[in-house]
Order: C-alpha cells, then structure tokens, then sequence
C-alpha cells in the first residue's frame, strides 16, 4: 500500500482558527471520557481525492482487524492480537502528513499505524500467522509488527517503550540535521509509566522532532482512565514542560490529520515536541485472548459506536458532496478484497525453521583480520585507555556520540569522558537529566536509525532503571522484526565494589546480561584490553554491555598502543602460561589471580590464569584447551557465586571436559550479602589473592 503521506507533509494549520467543539466534548464526557474541553479547528479544505484517501485507510484497518478477529476465533491467529476497531481515526488521521523518511513508534495495538504508515497489509497478515514471509518472518507476531525500511520501528509488547524509542528516533533526525520527524503513539495506560515524563522533558529540553499522541481509548486494560489519571487530561501535562499540548476529537480522521499536520511542521522547523491526547474507545475487549468480566457499561459501548469514526467521515464527506453511496460501496469491497489477498498470502506462506533463529538473534561479528598489536611502550591508565578509545571512535565515525548524566564539562562521574566535551561539543557528548529509561530509550532508538550511542551509566547498580531497554528492547529488537535490523548500542559505566560506596552502589551484576541472548558482555582487565575492547564494541552491530570495575581506574598504567585497535569479541586471554591448574578470572580479579599465582609458584604449583574478556559469548574453546592440559579448574569473580557466571562456566566445563579432571571445578565469588559500608568487612567479603590461593590448593591436593 502506497504511503498517503507523501503529498501531505508541506501542509500545515497552524494558526487555524478555533470552532466550538462542544458537541463533541459533552458527548464524551458523557461517555466517561476525559472532563475538560477538546481544541477543535476549522476542518482543512481537503479535496475530495484526499478525503477518500483518508477513508479508505481506516476502511483498510477496519477490515484487518475484523479479518484478524476471525482469524484469532478460529485458531489461525494465535496467541493474542489487539484490536483497534473504533480507533481507526487517530491512525489515518496521523498517518498522513508522514513522509517515508519520518518514523513512527507505537505500542501493541498497532497495527492501524503501521498500515496507516504504509506498510504492506500481506506481509503483517503473514507475520500475525507467524508465516517465514510474514513482515518480521514469522517471530516478532501482532504486538511487534514493524518496518525499518518505512521507519516503522515498532509496534511494542512493553507499555510506553513507544516513547523512549522514540525520542531516540528523533535524535537521530536531528544528529542527521534532516527535516525528518515522527510520532511516538501510547495510550492513556503509557501516560502513566515513568518514561513518559523523561521523554517528554528531554524532548523538550534537546527541541526534538517528535510528536506526543496519547491514544486515549478511556481504558488501561480493564481500568478506567478517570480512576487512573490525576487531573483528568493528558495533555495539560504539557504545560508542566513548556511544550504545546491539546485535547482532540479522536474519532474526527480530519481533526486528528490537522493537529498532527501542525505539530510535524513545529517539529520540522526546529520548534520541538508537541503533546496531543486524542480521544476515542475501542469496541472490542483488550485483547482477542483477554475474555475478561465485562467491566463496562453496554450503555457505554453503544453510545461510542454511535460515534464510529468511520460513520462519521462518510457522513461529512457525503453532506459535502465528495463522496456518493457507489463510491463508498465500491471502496469497501475494494478494501475487503485487499484485506482476503493478504490472508491467502498469509495462509500460503511456509512455516519459519529453527535454522532461521539463531542469526536473527545477533549481527554477526565482523572481523577485523588484523592481529593485536604488540602492546608497546607507551602507557596509559586504565581511564585513560576508555577515553582515547572514544577519542578516536569519535573522530573516525560522525555517528557515534556519547549520552548520560554528566558527561558533558566535568567528564563523568569518574572522570573517564573528562575533556572529551571541551574537544567535540555539546552534540556529540549530550549531557543528560538524571533520566536512567530516557538516556536508554534515546540510545537503543538512535541505534536502530542508524547512530552508533555510548550511553555511560553513571554508576551500574541504576542499571535497574534501565532493564526494560536493555533487555526488551535493545536485546530483542532485531529478533523480532525478523533479522533484519542492528542495534549498535554500547551500555559502559563502573560496577564493583573496593571503595566504599555500599550496598546499592558497588554490585557486580554481569550474570543478568549474560543470561540474555542478543546482549554482548565484555569485561576488560587491563589498560591495553580496555582500549582494543571498547573500540570492537562500538564498531560491532549488537548491543554491548560494558563493564568497567571502578578498582581499575585506580590502577597503575600499563603499555597501550597509540593507533585504533580491536581486540576481537568473544575471544579469551591467557595472562599466564601453567601447567597444573587452570584459574579463569574476570575483571579486578584477573590481578589478584596473577598475585595468587605467583605466590604458588613458590610452593611448585604452576598456575594458568585466563581473563575470558567477553563474558557474552564465552571463549570456551579456551577454557576447555586450558583444563584438558592442567586438569583442574578454579574460576574467581567478585560477584556472589549463586546464579554468577562462574557456575555457568563450571557446567560447561563438566559437560565437555568432565574425562580430563582430577577434581571438581572450583567456584570463588563474594559472601553472599550486600556489599556493606566499613571498609574492613567490604575487603572480607571480595576475594582477595589469598583466597583464590587457598582454592587452587584445595584442587590440587584434593
């Protein structure tokens, strides 16, 4: 289907006189709609060609999602799908003014937008029978339908993701220094989530290209909008940031078209983020699967059919003679016909295989052929040896930037951006509001349109904050829209305890990314593998979990080479050549191994000690070369051992090298409490080299 767009975007109402929008109001009010007053306009004279243009977008969604009912009841749809019939309007209406180059985010009811954004109706009807030629190949289904190639960068399972992603969107248009712009859509539901306020004021305050619209349907699943939202509007919160904000008729396709016309044109001239609450109700339940207990009103549902918004386009446009009863008749039959060759497309396409998962989940790492350099003689702290990486990333590539709390003048927290913003300016290190889901949302959104973001984590533990991005959407995004995206996003900041900064400040918590597939972990140890590490991660195409321990910023420099290298992802480090007894260590831990070693050499005991680099995927070739010479296997990090990495490498040590031990794999990590606050316990509870010591005597003389 043809984008409407394409023709619409120069048009713009601004200014436009306002007419009495009582009728409506008092008949939404009534309704249970939201109790204040609706902004209403002069209708735009659009032509007759236009107007039909608009109905037969909203006649093609209506038949989707009728279709897709059916297709649900008898067992073709499966799972769940969630329709949007009654809110056809806020689609097409929105829709229109797009051109192809502008982007579109949106939630789980989505797919009216992305119809009304151009995307082909044969290809979603496939994917929502989970179909190899469906427009995700079958694996992102009705709550994830996207297309990049239209920038439609979702539909979204996770309530409010629509919002982050988009505002990430729309600093990648403006980074471009384009024209483009675009439409984050939520429901009143995702006006409550926190993400809607960091969004709202970083737009604002950075005057992104985006427009805010509220698909307020009166419900957030089974719960009424007026039992849920203080103040009872949406867009009067817009007051609170400084940016336009407008009640609308949601069920008026020209109202809906007319607002949105003027908030892209705010948005293309540089003038920022515009919040509008449009107004409607969907007829069916939540969802297809829901079968909840009625929880409105029959009443209710009747009155809002009455104001169908279909019904009500075709009645101005007859009452304006641009529409006639064949016209109309011949414009649904031309739309269930589209709506019947989408589902037989669908039914004959193949099933996907489970050949197809793998390479969707991540981009394949891409090799350099280069091998790393010699270390040299020149050196360089480990904080020193991150910022040079950034340096040169920064200078070689105009895509890759860096976002997060204070990383502009003062250069982070620890100090590993310190002079960057003197050398490449407020654009390229975007100092942030304390906003931990805002600086992730615009990181992951920028990296899907085509940026490459550093997002620093000020300090790990609000990683918490961040988890939704992270893992939902950073992790699982080219996964579900079939393959066909990247998303190179590098997530750096300190973790680790050492300098007593207690118990919600000092956690090691790489077990939860490297649980997750479509993550990559990298765990640097030295100045040298900080530098070539950093620099692999931003160049890769996947999202990247970087883990900097703050005891190596204190550490002593070590020799690190001036040009731009690449250590290769996934590939272990042996620190030290041995014979009787492999210690895998991560991070701070990696030192201290080495001090153990040295220490047990005196007693005879020949320890190999490997730093595996990446902790997602792990280097187990080496791990299992390593223990089929020595027999025996420590493995030491300074997170707690129960669910830690270390049983993982464990199990897979016993699974393919079981023959070659002489004793069980042994596991070292913190005493499983938080980290505490007085520096004598906190040094008990981390390992230390006397510690990992003790443990490779216990295997060896077991």
């Amino acid at each position: 289907m043809k984008n409407s767009g394409l023709a619409r975007a120069a048009r713009s109402t601004r200014g436009a006189p306002k007419t009495s929008g009582d009728a409506v109001a008092a008949a939404i009010i009534a309704n249970g709609g939201s109790p204040h007053r609706l902004a209403t306009r002069n209708a735009p004279k659009l032509d007759a060609a236009e107007l039909k243009q608009l109905l037969r977008t909203m006649l093609v969604i209506r038949a989707f999602e009728t279709r897709t009912t059916e297709l649900f009841h008898s067992g073709l749809v499966k799972g769940t799908a969630h329709s949007s019939v009654g809110q056809e309007a806020v689609a097409a209406g929105a829709g229109y003014p797009l051109l192809r180059s502008d982007f579109i985010a949106t939630h789980h009811r989505g797919h009216g937008h992305c119809i009304a954004k151009g995307a082909d109706v044969s290809r979603m009807m496939a994917e929502l029978l989970g179909r190899k030629d469906g427009i995700c190949g079958g694996l992102g289904g009705s709550m994830h339908v996207a297309d990049i190639g239209l920038n439609i960068i979702g539909a979204n399972g996770i309530v409010g993701a629509s919002m982050g992603l988009g505002i990430g969107a729309a600093l990648a248009a403006k980074q471009r220094m384009s024209t483009d712009a675009g439409v984050a859509i939520f429901g009143d539901g995702g006006a409550n989530e926190g993400i809607f306020h960091e969004a709202l004021n970083m737009a604002a305050i950075w005057k992104l290209p985006i427009v805010f619209l509220c698909e307020n349907n009166q419900y957030g699943l089974s719960t009424s909008f007026l039992e849920s939202t203080a103040g009872g509007s949406v867009s009067a919160r817009a007051a609170g940031y400084g940016v336009p904000g407008e009640t609308i008729d949601g069920n008026d396709v020209v109202a809906v078209y007319a607002a949105v016309d003027e908030a892209i044109a705010r948005a293309r001239a540089g003038e920022g983020p515009t919040l509008i609450e449009a107004i409607t109700y969907r007829h069916g339940d939540h969802s297809m699967r829901a079968n909840l207990p009625g929880y409105r009103e029959d009443e209710e549902v009747e009155r809002w059919k009455a104001m169908d918004p279909i019904n009500r386009c075709v009645s101005m446009m007859m009452e304006r003679g641009a529409l006639t009863d064949d016209e109309y008749e011949a414009l649904v039959a031309e739309t269930d016909a589209e709506i019947e060759r989408a589902v037989e497309f669908a039914r004959n396409s193949p099933e996907p295989d489970l050949e197809s998962l793998a390479p969707a989940v991540s981009a394949p790492f891409k090799s350099t052929g280069v091998v790393e350099p010699a270390p040299g003689t020149r050196e360089l702290t480990y904080l020193e040896a991150l910022k040079e990486a950034m340096a040169q990333e920064m200078e070689r590539d105009e895509r890759v930037f860096v976002i997060g709390e204070d990383v502009g003048p003062i250069g982070g927290t620890f100090g590993v951006t310190r002079g960057l913003f003197q050398r490449f300016g407020k654009d390229r290190l975007m100092n942030t509001p304390i906003s931990e889901m805002g600086i992730a949302g615009a990181a992951v959104g920028s990296a899907v349109c085509g940026r490459r973001p550093i997002a620093e984590i000020q300090i790990f533990d609000f990683v918490t904050f961040m988890m939704d991005m992270i893992v939902n959407q950073a992790a699982k995004l080219r996964y579900m829209l079939g393959g066909s995206p990247t998303v190179p996003v590098v997530f750096r900041g300190p973790q680790g305890g050492g300098i007593r900064l207690a118990a919600q400040h000092s956690q090691s918590l790489e077990a939860w990314f490297a649980h997750v597939p479509g993550l990559v972990v990298v765990a640097p140890s030295t100045p040298y593998d900080a530098k070539g590490l950093l620099i692999a991660s931003i160049r890769d195409d996947n999202p990247v979990m970087f883990l900097e321990h703050k005891m190596l910023y204190l550490g002593q420099a070590a020799p690190v080479p001036e040009t731009p290298y690449e250590i290769p992802l996934g590939k272990a480090d042996v620190k030290r050549e041995g014979t009787d007894v492999t210690v895998i260590a991560t991070q701070v831990m990696v030192e201290r191994a080495l001090q153990a070693a040295d220490m047990l050499a005196r007693e005879n005991i020949s320890v190999e000690v490997i730093d595996p680099r990446t902790l997602r995927p792990l280097d187990m070739d080496c791990f299992i070369r390593s223990v089929k010479k020595t027999h025996r296997c420590v493995v030491v990090h300074e997170a707690w051992r129960t669910g830690g990495l270390g049983g993982e490498i464990a199990a897979q040590i016993n699974e393919r090298a079981f023959d070659w031990l002489d004793a069980p794999v042994e596991r070292l990590g913190a005493m499983e409490v938080p980290m505490p606050y007085n520096d004598k316990l906190e040094r008990a509870v981390i390992p230390n080299q006397n510690a990992i010591a003790d443990a490779v005597r216990r295997v060896c003389y077991r």
